[in-house]
């Protein structure tokens, strides 16, 4: 149970997954708050990054040198990979993931993300000059390949290792898949017998029981978990705790909700300023009112409110039952 990812030990190996728009620093905050073995920054752009286009430097520099962080990078040259990669090394970065994964038309397009396993040679230059260019981790998170007739993951994860790269992260659909159907976590043990290194396994893990049959059919070393934890920060620490023994965690009710995603909301304001912050804090709003069962009327009245202040009074009528409310 859990491996050492440089001069961090993961000894709960329950990571959560970097999705853009969603895991920025005040979600990470509160994921590692209930407790989380490794937390991946929102997607990175290096090229835009080094350019210093508003909204990817400060991604990195908000939070890259948190001790369980880990930073997320993408990009379709070498130069550009290596370069961002020291780049945030100097901002005090601990881990750095290079993104094979996402199945966006906007980064695919580009001929990055999960659009770098359709040729596995260049993919590996990018692997090899971001290795080279720090001293810190390299991790890697893929898919099982572009489609069903491009199944390259095992392959990729071979040389990636042989490269330098010290962990893999493998969503268990194809490129083509997006987030159809369901995730196919016996193909990642494909993945597992071909490397040394820590492999996770990732997609659809939303409970500990999910959780328990993703390590059993992919005979993982770890689960990193993304949609699952929408709404719901605590997921994580959950897990750990039914997996490997972890404190349980306090999950919020009543009062102490209300006061979670009081706290959450004000840090997004702080985070972003008031009416970006308030536009961006919406979906996880959302994400909590979808858990506590919000009457539609309120619900939207609370998400098409423009007035902070008027948000936060109608936090406890949306979050808390009538009995708690009493």
């Amino acid at each position: 149970m859990g491996f050492d990812l440089g001069d961090r030990q993961i000894t709960e190996p329950v990571l959560l997954a970097p999705l853009a728009g969603i895991t920025d620093l005040p979600f990470r905050t509160l994921v590692s708050r209930f407790g989380a073995g490794l937390v991946v920054s929102e997607m990175i752009a290096s090229g835009e990054f080094l350019t210093e286009r508003p909204g990817t430097r400060e991604k990195a520099e908000l939070g890259a040198q948190i001790e369980n962080t880990s930073v997320q990078i993408a990009g379709r040259e070498a130069g550009p990979m290596a370069e961002a990669a020291r780049m945030v090394a100097d901002m005090g970065a601990r881990v750095i993931d290079i993104n094979m994964g996402c199945p966006a038309k906007k980064v695919t397009g580009g001929w990055s993300g999960s659009a770098l396993m359709q040729v596995p040679d260049h993919a590996l230059r990018l692997i090899e000059a971001v290795v080279a260019a720090v001293d810190l981790p390299v991790t890697l998170k893929t898919r099982l390949g572009w489609d069903n007739d491009c199944l390259n993951a095992a392959e990729i994860a071979r040389r990636a290792e042989a490269a330098g790269v010290r962990m893999i992260v493998i969503h268990g659909r194809t490129r083509c898949q997006f987030y159809k159907g369901s995730a196919d976590w016996a193909a990642i043990s494909e993945v597992k017998n071909a490397v040394q290194v820590p492999v996770i396994a990732n997609g659809d893990v939303v409970s500990p029981a999910t959780a328990r049959q993703a390590l059993a059919r992919s005979g993982a070393d770890g689960v990193m978990i993304g949609r699952g934890a929408q709404g719901a920060p605590w997921r994580l620490a959950q897990v750990a705790h039914a997996l490997y023994g972890a404190p349980a965690p306090v999950v919020p009710q009543g009062t102490d909700l209300v006061d979670m995603v009081s706290g959450h909301y004000d840090a997004m304001l702080a985070f972003y300023g008031k009416t970006l912050g308030n536009r961006v804090a919406r979906k996880h709003l959302g994400w909590y009112m979808d858990e506590a069962g919000t009457p539609a009327a309120l619900r939207k009245r609370l998400l098409t409110e423009r007035d902070t202040g008027a948000v936060l009074n109608l936090l406890p009528e949306a979050l808390l039952t009538p009995a708690e409310a009493a």
